[in-house]
Formats: C-alpha cells, sequence, structure tokens
C-alpha cells in the first residue's frame, strides 16, 4: 500500500511538471526588482522540487508599475492558464486607488502568497545619516535638501513609504521631493550615484544590490519586529520612535478566464513547491520571509490590505 502511494504520488508530480513544461511568469516591471525576484521564486521552487522538466520562463513587462500586465492578463489572456503574472502590495495599492483603469482586485485569479518582503529606508553607504532619527531631523530641517528615490510614481508603495516618514517629520507629503522610476533596481542604481539621497524600498531589491556590492546603509526595516537572518541587527523604524510597517506580499495571479481545474494545478505544484526541503534556501536567496498563503486567506489578505490602501490612499489624498 505505501509503495502504491508513493508511485501514485510521483505520477501526480509527473503529471504536474508536463503540465507546467512551457509556461512562464511576468514580472511586470524591468529586471532587478521585487517582481523579477518573485518569478525568479516560483521558477527556482517549482525546478528543485522537480515540478518542472523545463524552466520556467521569465518575461518582463514593464508599464505602470503591474497596470499593463494587469491590463493585458483582462484583456489579451483572459484564459491563458500557462501564463502567471507576479504581484505585490504595491499592485493591491494601485489598485485601491483605481491606477489600474477600470479594473479592480475581482478581475483575476489570485494564485497564491510565495513570500513576505518588508519597506526598507536606505542611504549611500557614505551618507551623513547614521539612524532613521537622524534622517528625519535633516528632512525637518531642510526638506529640499532630501530627495527620495523609488520604484514608483507618486501614490505608490514606495511613494508611501516616503510620505509616511516625511508625515513622521512633519513635512507634507506635497513638498517632497521624489523621483519615480520604473522598478526598484533604477531607484537603487540612482541611489549609488547619488542622484538621489535615500531610497524607499525593500528588504529583497536592496539585499540583492548590497550582495552584489552596492554601498547601501539600511537605516530601518518597516517591520513590526526584526527580521532574521541578515536584518537581525538592523533595527525597525519602530523601534527608533516611528510606526512605519511597511508589509509587502509577494505572490501570483491568472487571468479570470483560467478554470478552476487550471487553477488548482498551479496551486497544487506550487504547494508541493513551498512544501519542498529547498526553500529555505530559495527564500534567503530572494530576500523573502516565508509567506506561504492560498484560497480563502489569501482572499482575506487581499481584501484587508485593500481596505487599508484605500483609507491610506483618502489621507494622502491620491486616489482616483
Amino acid at each position: 500500500m505505501k509503495r502504491l502511494f508513493i508511485l501514485l504520488s510521483l505520477a501526480v508530480a509527473v503529471a504536474h511538471a508536463g503540465g507546467l513544461d512551457g509556461a512562464r511568469c511576468i514580472a511586470p516591471a524591468k529586471p532587478g526588482g521585487g517582481f523579477d525576484l518573485t518569478c525568479q521564486l516560483a521558477q527556482s521552487a517549482l525546478q528543485e522540487a522537480g515540478l518542472t522538466q523545463v524552466p520556467l520562463s521569465i518575461q518582463y513587462q514593464p508599464g505602470g508599475i503591474g497596470a499593463l500586465a494587469f491590463k493585458n492578463a483582462v484583456t489579451q489572456r483572459p484564459t491563458d492558464a500557462r501564463t502567471v503574472v507576479a504581484f505585490s502590495s504595491g499592485s493591491l495599492l494601485n489598485l485601491a486607488q483605481g491606477r489600474f483603469g477600470p479594473y479592480t482586485s475581482r478581475d483575476v485569479h489570485w494564485i497564491a502568497s510565495l513570500g513576505l518582503d518588508y519597506g526598507v529606508i536606505a542611504v549611500r553607504q557614505d551618507a551623513p545619516y547614521k539612524t532613521l532619527t537622524q534622517l528625519v531631523n535633516a528632512l525637518k530641517e531642510s526638506p529640499n535638501r532630501i530627495v527620495f528615490g523609488a520604484g514608483g510614481s507618486i501614490g505608490s508603495q514606495d511613494w508611501m513609504k516616503a510620505a509616511l516618514l516625511a508625515r513622521a517629520a512633519g513635512v507634507s507629503h506635497k513638498v517632497m521631493r521624489f523621483v519615480a522610476f520604473e522598478g526598484g533596481g533604477e531607484a537603487l542604481t540612482a541611489l549609488r550615484g547619488d542622484h538621489v539621497q535615500a531610497l524607499a524600498g525593500d528588504t529583497a531589491e536592496v539585499a540583492r544590490q548590497m550582495d552584489q556590492g552596492a554601498k547601501v546603509r539600511v537605516l530601518a526595516v518597516l517591520a513590526a519586529e526584526r527580521l532574521p537572518g541578515r536584518w537581525a541587527q538592523t533595527p525597525t523604524a519602530r523601534e527608533q520612535g516611528f510606526d512605519i510597517r511597511w508589509p509587502i506580499v509577494r505572490g501570483l495571479y491568472v487571468g479570470p478566464g483560467v478554470n478552476a481545474k487550471d487553477r488548482t494545478m498551479w496551486v497544487d505544484a506550487l504547494t508541493r513547491a513551498m512544501a519542498h526541503p529547498s526553500l529555505p534556501g530559495e527564500l534567503a536567496r530572494t530576500g523573502f520571509q516565508p509567506a506561504w498563503v492560498t484560497g480563502a486567506e489569501l482572499e482575506t489578505l487581499i481584501n484587508k490590505q485593500m481596505l487599508e490602501y484605500r483609507q491610506l490612499a483618502i489621507e494622502f489624498g491620491v486616489s482616483r
């Protein structure tokens, strides 16, 4: 009986592998950011678990920080079961503000959250600011001296992080200086070149750049408590007296016309991949924290974040 169970399990795995071979993951930005890392995690996790013989391909589709990819999934590939699209809490924030045109969170099928990322506030390693308090004081004294760079336009999640910090400094978001880039990778490049003085980014993106030699100092992680691993010595904003938190869901969705059978195929394959012994190493490589969520629990999480984001959009006057 045990041998039969093992054989059946292997048969299911092979069936899923065949079903996902040739599939692709759309990263709705240029290479190097969180969307890219989300697709990389799905690609490596499925391959390490033996669920794909041909690696999941990654295609980049920048435009509106996810808006173009979302529109294409709804209008151009609504029934394409072989394409998943990376999303983040930033995608939900844009949806909450009406920045994806007429579309809402109900216009796609949310497959799973693969991991959790967190916002960070960072500066160049040679910047005069050693703590978040020093940066806030500098911003308070002379708002024009500090230019924030981030992957996203006004109202995006990176802009929100900067705006929340400015508010903590008593500076209006309307006078805060901010330069928008198409993805976190470009924003980090601008910080390295001293074209901006501060970065409102994400742990995963910043960690990747630091591993590649970027001289960056992270002043604060925007989590409720300190993160483990490489961030264990980095204080949170809350520790430094600023109650600013920004958790970021990193996951995948498919078009609205993808049937239940094909959605289940993705969920089952990813469930197996997320339970594989190689997962901790894959999460460490991408810089995400564990956060496997799917089904009704994912819907609840998305609805909760959408409500919070609508409130923030009202507070900062960025709804459309």
